[in-house]
């Protein structure tokens, strides 16, 4: 999902040398990515009434003006620095759209998930449902997988947090580790129950074919 770290590790380099350009690369390699976090993340409702690319433009935006103070001091890899600022921003986001329509936002959740993002998230899908299914049923696995992420959203929000930035977003453990302020075992531990509910609630809600072969 992110640009090569050896890359933008690389383009860092040049910009604490006073690199105009690569500055200007760093942040325009980073609003793709950008821009795909705020779409699997932000609230469907919202995303209607605003336009995701302006969304897009304030991080990048916010980002270049604390990119120094991010160069002399950087807490986490940039990425993840870029994540968070995007997060930030996606929150923001929701809170002033959805008060704005005097929502209740205790009961609200300022996060949504792309149905069907790309193929790692299909395989996610079939592999916590019925990791033994063949290629033969590969059409219904599209349902499956929207099937899942509406389990995923029964969870507690720090369950599905990290299965978000595991299967969604694609994070390693470590990664995740650093983003939440966790050791790696930590973070690795919080996976896996989150794992384990998710599997658990799937049971309560049996995935099953009807008569047309396709799965309800």
């Amino acid at each position: 999902m992110w640009p090569s770290q050896d890359h933008t590790q690389s383009l860092l380099d040049a910009a604490r040398q006073g690199d105009d350009d690569a500055i200007n690369k760093l942040l325009e390699e980073h609003r793709k990515p950008v821009r795909r976090l705020v779409e699997m993340r932000l609230d469907r409702k919202v995303q209607q009434r605003i336009d995701v690319s302006d969304v897009v433009q304030d991080v990048l935006v916010e980002a270049s003006g604390r990119l120094d103070k991010y160069l002399n001091d950087p807490v986490m890899a940039f990425h993840l620095w870029m994540r968070q600022i995007a997060w930030d921003r996606i929150i923001d986001t929701y809170r002033r759209h959805r008060v704005s329509a005097k929502r209740n936002m205790d009961r609200e959740r300022p996060m949504s998930v792309m149905v069907g993002t790309d193929q790692s998230t299909v395989e996610f899908g079939v592999q916590i449902s019925d990791p033994e299914m063949t290629p033969a049923t590969a059409a219904a696995q599209r349902e499956i997988a929207t099937k899942v992420e509406a389990v995923i959203q029964q969870l507690n929000d720090q369950d599905r947090e990290i299965i978000l930035m595991r299967h969604y977003e694609h994070l390693s453990n470590q990664e995740i580790a650093e983003s939440l302020q966790l050791n790696p075992p930590a973070a690795s531990m919080r996976y896996l129950r989150a794992l384990r509910r998710l599997r658990a609630l799937l049971e309560e809600t049996p995935l099953t074919e009807s008569e047309d072969g396709a799965f309800q």
